[in-house]
């Protein structure tokens, strides 16, 4: 992976984030309406269970090609790897259809997820999740949102009051039964377990307070960096299953209302 000179740090957040809903809209109305009449005979397998059809590849060229204008000399980490040259100062994280399988088999939620970094931080987020035309968004110098609405996580503060989601491994079974102790465990001590089958949205639907926690192995920067913003600035809290730091690239992430974080992790370290 190369690496491209870096470009001026003096950009309009504020500005740049309008653009980048308008780019992951048009996207959704892309991959929306190429699913109305979806030929399931084009999906291609990348990898045990890891579907992928030509909606995703284009629907990444389509951000990508816009992006590169947002900003000049920016780099990319994307998904589907049509563009993967990184710079020294901003990149965008790109996943242009999080939730793959849901929509190849026309289930929902579905999203559009796209993130800047400027060196090692996230300064922008936005996640579309395209069924329930829900664009939630955030810089980091904001509040976050959803649909121009503020959001906030959820007060609740017992850990048995909390409904979580989780992401089932579709890929590594060597744990798998480490997950399913780490199920039984959450359907045993809380209100419930979802799992919806998109990260991103997962991620926001703790920031907008609707379950307290979401945990997943397995995981790639894509799915997570624009969520992790989102939700910290709607008051959360994102971690590693050990509650370091190293959630985009270290493959697992802990995100929740920060009332629960602890109990938590603790099951993490518990199971994991």
């Amino acid at each position: 992976m190369t690496t491209k000179k870096a470009t001026k740090s003096d950009i309009d957040k504020d500005h740049v984030l309008n653009e980048v809903v308008k780019i992951a809209r048009r996207t959704g109305e892309f991959i929306r309406h190429e699913g109305e009449n979806f030929d399931r005979s084009k999906i291609e397998e990348k990898s045990m269970n890891n579907l992928v059809s030509y909606v995703d590849f284009e629907a990444e060229r389509m951000i990508v090609q816009t992006l590169k204008f947002t900003i000049p000399d920016s780099g990319f980490i994307a998904e589907e790897g049509t563009a993967n040259e990184k710079a020294d100062e901003f990149n965008w994280v790109v996943d242009p259809l999080d939730g793959t399988t849901n929509f190849l088999h026309g289930l929902s939620p579905f999203s559009v997820s796209i993130a800047l970094m400027q060196h090692d931080e996230i300064i922008l987020g936005v996640v579309y999740e395209i069924t329930r035309d829900e664009c939630f968004h955030a810089t980091n110098e904001s509040k976050a949102f959803l649909n121009r609405r503020e959001i906030k996580v959820s007060p609740v503060k017992d850990f048995k009051d909390g409904l979580f989601i989780t992401g089932f491994p579709y890929k590594e079974f060597s744990r798998i039964d480490n997950f399913l102790n780490s199920m039984k465990f959450f359907s045993e001590h809380t209100h419930g377990l979802r799992r919806t089958g998109s990260a991103a949205a997962d991620i926001c639907y703790v920031a907008s307070g609707r379950c307290e926690g979401f945990y997943e192995m397995g995981l790639s920067p894509w799915d997570v960096a624009a969520g992790a913003l989102i939700l910290q600035q709607a008051g959360g809290k994102t971690s590693d299953y050990k509650g370091g730091k190293d959630f985009l690239f270290g493959g697992e992430m802990v995100a929740s209302n920060g009332n629960v974080h602890d109990e938590m992790v603790k099951a993490m370290q518990k199971f994991y």
